[in-house]
């Protein structure tokens, strides 16, 4: 298994046709793209071949317009870490430089010791090979090195500046090219228009983001959905560009597949070993079924490029829990196996009223029948529950007396022994699960994984499964409160418990009805 040399995600050219010397299939030529000369330069003039993604990136994010300009001024680059980011970004610089002459190139990073590394590989590489393009005696007439002043020019006057990200990185300048590595640390527009508005006096300029995901870094995301909005819908900026070598949302870290696809020099010379990736992935995962899941966290962000918005030690299986959308009612008529749970959140801002019922074939349908939200999210519970519970029937009603809802536990705990009236409905048993909470959490789980859960997929229920993360107890573990709301999985989880331990209800044929 080789790394992938064509991303995961990516815009796909405007340029139609035959296919062309590319190799992927397209239509780019070397009079459609300024790419394939940057891929020969680097060969023949700097004598370092490209890894077969590099000539791929360089190729398509070369486009150029009938008018010869870039068809991209902005192009998100994601790929995993240690991948040759920081040598394709040399070549092109070099190019950018010595072959198109462009005036002023500024890198950027989160520091400017970072960006510093490649701008003086990249002089290094060009006073080895390109000495006839720089003036005499570059190392004393053609750098300045002074903190806060770092560049160094050509002989024909191109200079290649460095700033750190940040709200002053790039003003004062007019760039043609900008190069912004770690751009998913940039976490708001400051960095971003500093430097990218440094380019407005050019049409033909480009800046160029190169990344691994950060879900806080917010131009990233920005422009990251807008390039997937115009790659799906063909609508939007045709001039931002994507290309994203990264593993699906649901890989498995283990699958050397995914890890192909975010790691493009996977078992080429010179790149990343198949065998040392696996064994990191494996340590990571071992790491988060102990019930640490930052170890994985950042495997699937640095490694696998996976762009996360929470935790990633999670609870229940994404794709089982899709493989259980089977849209259906419940069928409140079955009150014999029917079974309810509610639960509030850990911020008291969300409740849920959940049932669920076991089937003829053994699976268990569930559904959240009600929630309430708002600051008085408990409030509500206390006076409408009574209604509700009078409307579902269920044969028994369930809640987590050890949880939040003890805040609720005055009106929700069955008062009949302390001569209450009212409460819970007639026909209707209240039952607190009180030591069973790690036997419930780890049953749904294994319900879901084992598809014997079926659900309709309704967008809350979805929304707080897909982020319900572990927390370690005992010698198992339960649905932590703290990473966000889970009262609707709790309560689904609840009601699963409650319907699998309710009597099952004897069938009488019609025979022995007559009898």
């Amino acid at each position: 298994m080789v790394g992938s040399t064509t991303p995961r995600l990516w815009t796909p050219p405007l340029v139609t046709g035959p296919p062309g010397p590319c190799g992927c299939g397209c239509a780019l030529t070397p009079e459609t793209s300024y790419g394939f000369r940057e891929v020969e330069f680097a060969e023949r003039r700097l004598g370092r071949p490209k890894w077969p993604w590099q000539r791929w990136l360089s190729i398509h994010a070369g486009e150029l317009r009938p008018d010869g300009i870039p068809r991209f001024r902005r192009l998100v680059v994601v790929v995993g870490r240690q991948s040759g980011k920081t040598r394709e970004v040399e070549d092109l610089t070099l190019f950018w430089i010595f072959e198109e002459k462009h005036p002023s190139i500024l890198g950027t990073s989160t520091l400017a010791k970072y960006a510093k590394k490649p701008w003086m590989s990249a002089f290094n590489l060009a006073v080895r090979r390109l000495p006839d393009r720089l003036p005499e005696n570059p190392h004393r007439r053609a750098i300045r090195k002074t903190t806060g002043e770092e560049e160094w020019w050509s002989a024909d006057d191109c200079h290649y500046g460095i700033a750190a990200s940040n709200a002053e990185g790039g003003r004062s300048m007019s760039n043609r090219r900008v190069i912004a590595d770690e751009f998913a640390k940039q976490y708001n527009y400051d960095a971003y228009g500093a430097a990218y508005y440094s380019m407005d006096a050019f049409e033909d300029a480009q800046y160029w983001a190169l990344t691994t995901p950060d879900p806080k870094g917010v131009p990233f995301n920005d422009l990251r959905a807008a390039a997937l909005a115009f790659i799906e819908s063909g609508e939007g900026d045709p001039s931002l560009g994507l290309f994203e070598w990264s593993a699906p949302e649901d890989a498995d870290p283990t699958d050397v597949r995914a890890l192909a696809q975010s790691n493009p020099t996977l078992g080429l010379a010179g790149g990343k070993s198949a065998v040392r990736l696996l064994n990191d992935a494996r340590a990571a995962a071992a790491s988060a079924e102990a019930g640490d899941g930052d170890l994985l966290r950042t495997f699937k962000t640095e490694v696998m490029c996976i762009q996360q918005t929470d935790s990633v030690n999670l609870a229940i299986d994404p794709a089982a829990w899709r493989d259980c959308r089977v849209p259906a009612p419940v069928d409140t008529e079955l009150r014999q196996r029917l079974a309810a749970c509610v639960d509030l959140s850990l911020d008291g801002q969300h409740a849920t009223l959940a049932v669920a019922v076991v089937l003829d074939d053994e699976r268990v349908r569930v559904e959240t029948v009600h929630e309430w939200s708002g600051p008085d999210a408990a409030s509500q519970l206390e006076r409408e529950l009574p209604a509700w519970a009078e409307r579902v029937r269920p044969k028994v009603l369930g809640w987590f007396p050890s949880g939040p809802a003890a805040a609720v536990a005055a009106k929700v705990a069955d008062r009949r022994k302390d001569g209450a009236r009212g409460w819970p409905p007639r026909g209707v048993q209240v039952e607190g699960i009180r030591g069973e909470v790690t036997a419930t959490a780890m049953g749904f789980a294994k319900e879901v994984t084992a598809r014997t859960v079926v659900h309709s997929g309704q967008e809350m229920l979805d929304a707080q499964v897909a982020k319900a993360e572990k927390l370690t107890q005992g010698g198992g573990w339960v649905f932590t409160r703290k990473a966000g709301q889970v009262d609707a999985v709790y309560a689904v989880a609840g009601a699963v418990h409650l319907a699998r331990t309710l009597p099952k209800v004897r069938k009488v044929s019609r025979r022995s009805r007559m009898a």
